[in-house]
């Protein structure tokens, strides 16, 4: 049988520290997840579920979006997403009699922890104007509402809709069809707060806002570098990729702040090697200074330049535009920035160097530690030059490769899911379905919070995730939250936006990756994509958790109908009933999915075109890849100040917080502590165990203040400190964001920190 949900909040306030791990996975994990899965959805149950999770016939987890090799293991799941699916598959529900028992103002006072252990969502329910809790409410009413709102508005440009990665490709491709018929562009998503600068930096410069590698790219390599990642925990299914690679004689490079046991040794639960000695992963380790790579990748241009035939002239000659204009550039890097903006030792860089000219493929992957900093879309644009230099784009095991976090979120955009369209969409939207759709941008994350809190936008629609929580300046995104007329959130559990409400609001319960869906033609399946544009199918085989439940493209077909009314020339009614009608028209809007219905048919799925990793094509503004020369950047630190990163904890999924644990660095039962290095905590006077106060330190004098951390003596780099989100996106300014991309730069914070009054 399934445990029940905790009654009452955890004491947190005095977490267990031991020593960080050097290996990661093994039969530890495999407990630790039998263990969770148990609790949540008992003996029986995991078995089925589990054996589903990734499987050719089965649903796509619905944690990160690594792909799945050819041929799948039986379990195809790693701990965390064995955590996410038996979250989703819990036995525990939140019935309209636990809203009754709960006011807002008791939700709002409660951890993220404990709303989301709970369980299921079961009801559509509303929170009145002028009420103090949510309330059951019928679909039909729930609609009405909405339509109330929406149509109340001056402009549609006054209500935004939130898309979490978790979105199918269905669901989404209809939510923009939707807002864009409204007549908005307003389509903010999760990406524009993590892989915005990836994508807006390989859009320029290769043409594609995306990675440039397949699966079996990762084992053809000769070099891997790891860049601002830890897959450990982000992405545990990666290191088998890892592995393979290794044992086909590639090498990797870690470069982080932090070491993370992920990347020091993998122990494969599936192999009987993984059960003893497991296998090494990294063979350099560049504990790189926060914000330093753009420089490190730079010095490294510099010497390949310098270095005789180092170049791909033929590749460079054919393919490239912008080499003089870069190589000036890089030939000007300077040792002593270098040092100082990386933190590394000149030895190390000239190692990693002789590591690069020995490997003729090679492969930069990366995650939030390189796109979360004001110069991120410069970092990301060297390693585009770096790759280019030795004609590493557009050959077997070689290219970019940025990590997704959310299991469709790259999905999402490919479907529309963007504030910044391409004309080409928008031309081939109105040849489609017969609307002019607006041309006008719409609202990122940031410039919705801003309109939220001055008064421009005031219906805020979320299709799942957890808006509040993963937005930065929490005070601040919370206030604008409350100004709204209307919120609304598509979800599967409680979580804290639930308790951050306009004047009135809706929470309307969604099925899950694990659940049939059952539509009016029968039974439906939705598809997904990968983070290297694999695209597959995903059924679910659990009952739902409620018959009250609806799918997502059931949500938006009944909104739709019900706010555009009479006059909409889109067959909503059809798509709601038959999934494979909307496939039938992203094949004719998108590029990529001609024949759609027929090649997912295939239990493998299909890949989306790339001109640049099939054909050597690079679409971008001079038909060729661009070598760009921006300045190199870091940031500057103040005397007694550390840079912090936000991160998560190992039983952790985004927001989602699992349990209490950061096991691979040695923190229990608590969550509220801070990573520092023990000699620069010597020359602050923090010893280890004291509680302190971090202070965020911005140029608009704003104080944002996260009390109440215990200090931990931490092997980061120096001058660099970590804590978890979302506890420390208070410190995070809105408007302190990555320049072109606007991502929240939440991974170069300056703080001070301050002995706690409770300490």
């Amino acid at each position: 049988m399934a445990s029940k949900p905790p009654k009452g909040d955890p004491v947190q306030d005095a977490p267990k520290v031991a020593g960080p791990k050097h290996t990661a996975a093994g039969l530890t994990a495999v407990g630790h997840s039998l263990r969770m899965a148990h609790q949540q959805m008992g003996v029986k149950r995991t078995a089925l579920t589990l054996l589903s999770v990734n499987q050719k016939n089965g649903f796509d987890c619905p944690g990160c979006a690594w792909p799945e090799p050819e041929h799948r293991h039986t379990a195809e799941f790693c701990e965390n997403g064995a955590k996410a699916v038996a979250e989703e598959a819990t036995l525990r529900r939140v019935t309209p009699e636990f809203f009754a028992e709960h006011p807002v103002a008791d939700l709002a006072g409660r951890s993220g922890y404990w709303l989301g252990q709970q369980g299921r969502l079961t009801h559509p329910v509303h929170l009145p104007e002028g009420g103090d809790r949510y309330e059951p409410v019928t679909w039909e009413r729930a609609f009405d509402i909405i339509a109330e709102e929406i149509n109340a508005l001056g402009s549609p440009d006054e209500a935004v809709f939130y898309t979490s990665g978790r979105t199918s490709n269905e669901a989404a491709f209809l939510y923009q069809l939707f807002a864009r018929e409204l007549g908005t562009n307003n389509l903010p998503d999760c990406s524009n707060m993590c892989h915005e600068s990836s994508g807006s930096a390989l859009s320029e410069t290769i043409g594609v806002g995306k990675g440039s590698v397949l699966l079996e790219d990762l084992h053809k390599a000769d070099l891997i570098i790891v860049a601002g990642q830890n897959p450990g925990t982000n992405h545990p299914r990666m290191l088998s990729a890892l592995e393979k690679a290794k044992g086909n004689g590639a090498r990797i490079i870690s470069v982080n702040p932090l070491p993370e046991a992920g990347l020091e040794r993998f122990k494969n639960p599936q192999t009987p090697k993984g059960l003893t000695t497991g296998a090494a992963l990294t063979d350099l380790f560049l504990q790189i200074r926060l914000g330093g790579d753009q420089a490190l990748f730079r010095i490294l241009n510099k010497l390949i330049l310098d270095t005789p035939d180092a170049v791909d002239e033929d590749f460079v000659r054919e393919h490239t535009h912008g080499y003089e204009d870069f190589a000036e550039a890089a030939r000007a890097a300077d040792w002593d920035a270098t040092l100082t903006a990386t933190g590394l030792a000149r030895e190390d860089i000239e190692t990693c160097l002789r590591m690069v000219l020995a490997s003729r493929r090679v492969i930069v992957c990366w995650a939030m530690g390189l796109t979360q900093h004001k110069h991120s879309v410069p970092m990301i644009r060297e390693i585009v030059n770096f790759l280019l230099l030795r004609g590493n784009i557009g050959r077997p095991g070689a290219g970019v490769c940025p990590v997704r976090g959310h299991s469709n979120v790259q999905g999402d955009r490919t479907m529309g899911i963007f504030e910044r369209p391409a004309g080409a969409f928008l031309d081939a939207l109105e040849k489609e379905f017969g609307f002019t759709p607006p041309r006008e941008h719409g609202y990122d994350v940031v410039r919705a919070i801003r309109a939220l809190r001055d008064g421009d936008a005031k219906v805020f629609f979320a299709m799942g995730g957890n808006f509040v929580s993963a937005s930065p300046d929490t005070e601040v995104t919370e206030a604008a939250m409350r100004r709204a007329r209307l919120t609304v959130h598509v979800s599967t559990k409680l979580n804290r936006s639930h308790a951050v409400t306009g004047a009135r609001a809706l929470i309307l319960p969604t099925l899950g990756r694990t659940e049939r869906d059952l539509q009016g033609s029968g039974e439906q399946f939705v598809t997904v994509e990968d983070s290297m544009g694999m695209v597959h199918a995903s059924r679910g085989r659990l009952e739902p958790a409620s018959a009250q439940l609806l799918s997502e493209p059931a949500i938006v077909c009944r909104l739709a109908r019900r706010v555009l009314g009479a006059g909409s020339r889109v067959p909503w009614e059809e798509f709601e009933k038959d999934y494979a009608t909307i496939r039938d028209r992203i094949a004719r809007v998108i590029p990529g999915f001609e024949d759609f219905n027929a090649r997912v048919a295939d239990p493998s799925g299909f890949a989306l075109p790339h001109a640049p990793r099939d054909e050597r094509r690079f679409p971008t503004a001079t038909g060729k890849a661009n070598f760009t020369a921006a300045p190199v950047e870091y940031p500057e630190l103040p005397k007694g100040r550390l840079l912090l990163q936000t991160l998560r904890s190992h039983d952790q999924y985004n927001t989602t917080i699992y349990g209490l644990d950061d096991r691979y660095r040695g923190i229990r039962n608590g969550r509220r502590v801070v990573l520092v290095n023990p000699e620069d905590a010597r020359e602050l006077r923090l010893a280890d165990g004291s509680y302190v106060d971090l202070v965020g330190e911005w140029k608009d004098g704003v104080e944002r203040r996260a009390p109440g951390f215990r200090v931990v003596h931490y092997p980061t780099a120096r001058g660099c400190a970590a804590a978890y989100y979302p506890e420390t996106n208070v410190l995070v300014p809105l408007d302190a964001t990555a320049d072109t991309s606007n991502t929240p730069a939440s991974k170069s914070v300056v703080v001070r920190l301050e002995q706690s009054v409770t300490d």
